[in-house]
Order: C-alpha cells, then structure tokens, then sequence
C-alpha cells in the first residue's frame, strides 16, 4: 500500500504517533501543523487523503475542510476528521462539508490505521461503482439500469425515492450520512422537509430489505451508514 496520507496536527506527539503507524502499515506520510499551510500542500503536493485535525492555529479545521471541498483542485481528496468526543456539532458540520469520516479523540493507532484504510476502499470501491450497471453487498443485488433490488428470495418492490436511499448506501458503505446531507443528494435543495422526512424513508427501507435491513446503521445523533460487507 503506498497511498499518501497528509496529517494536519498541531501537536507534535500527536504527529510522531500517527506517522509512525501509518508508515508501519505500509502508507507515506507528510504533516504539517496549521490549517494555512494544509490549504497550500493540498494543492501543492496533493496527497490520498488527508487526516485533519479540527483544533487548529490559525485557520480552524471546518474552514479548512469547507475551502478544500470548494477547491476543484482538492476536493475529491478524502478527508478523516480528528475531533474530541465533546464535538458532536463538529462532527455533523464537518461531514455536511463533505468529510468522509471522523475519529474521536482519544484514539487507538490501529482504529486511525483501520478508518483511513476503509475510507480509502471505499473509495476506489465508489470509483468502480460509478461505473457498474450492478452493486452487489450482503447478498442483495441492486441492478441500477431496470432499478430493481434482488435476493435469492426474489425481487424487493421499492419506490423511486427508497430505491435513491438504498443505491447511495450501497455505493459508499461504511461512511456517514447525515440527514441533512440525505435530504440535499435524494429530495434536492428545494425540498424543505424535516428530519423526519429522512427517518421514515429510512425506517419503510428497512422494514421492505427485512433481515437486510439490519446493515442499515443508525449512527445516533448524526444520520446514517450501510455497514461494510466483511
């Protein structure tokens, strides 16, 4: 594995731990420790993905993730956010800005290792999806051309809307979606409906998938995530 990881991380022990087991694990490091000059390396040397921390000098992390995800040069970069556990509005904000995961603060080097490798899995799996007629995962089969969702029991009768739901979890398991950002991507930005809108989708889906519907995670007080296929 010789993905590049770029660590924005203020303080240095914190630095030293994460380089030290990414580049155990087989990926390349490069770190800086201000939110200004992670917006110039970004660009400069553009890395795989990028671990961010949230408490930065100078320019704070969300500012950071926001200019990156609104850069056409940096914002297909994946980004982890480093939060505390107390931050649960930044974690929300962060991944309504585009962030494909967070961590939480105090962290084992091996859950930082686990998150980035999954993160860029997924990834490359969204790559390959993107350009498939078929998503196959815990033993469904979606079939996006005659919008149709399989078991071996036979097919699953969804709506346009349920069917939006299940395709965009299956294209990207494991990561986060908050209801905001479920609302934006399946009703549009001209759809003002309410956080319920999103949890009853949600709830019918699951009730229609039956025993798949339990890979449908809810992750409590920030949205949802369809469960990595093991």
């Amino acid at each position: 594995m010789d993905a590049k990881i770029l660590i924005v991380e203020d303080e240095r022990d914190i630095v030293d731990l994460l380089c030290y087991n990414l580049q155990q694990a087989g990926f390349e490091t490069d770190y800086v420790r201000n939110g200004a000059d992670a917006l110039h390396r970004a660009v400069e040397k553009p890395p795989d993905l990028i671990l961010l921390d949230l408490m930065l000098p100078e320019v704070d992390g969300l500012i950071v993730c926001r200019l990156l995800k609104n850069d056409p040069r940096t914002k297909n970069i994946p980004i982890v956010m480093v939060t505390a556990k107390v931050e649960e509005r930044d974690r929300v904000a962060g991944l309504e800005l585009g962030a494909d995961d967070y961590i939480t603060k105090p962290f084992s080097p091996r859950e930082v290792v686990l998150r980035v490798s999954a993160v860029l899995r997924r990834i490359q799996a969204g790559k390959q999806a993107e350009s498939t007629k078929q998503i196959e995962t815990h033993g469904l089969t979606i079939n996006l051309d005659k919008h149709q969702v399989l078991t071996e029991n036979g097919s699953i009768d969804l709506t346009a809307t349920e069917f939006k739901l299940i395709t965009l979890f299956a294209r990207s398991p494991g990561r986060v979606f908050t209801r905001d950002i479920l609302m934006e991507v399946i009703w549009g930005q001209e759809y003002y409906g309410i956080d319920r809108t999103v949890d009853t989708h949600v709830s019918r889906l699951r009730r229609k998938l039956g025993e798949f519907g339990k890979h449908i995670e809810t992750v409590h007080g920030v949205g949802y995530r369809f469960k990595e296929a093991s």
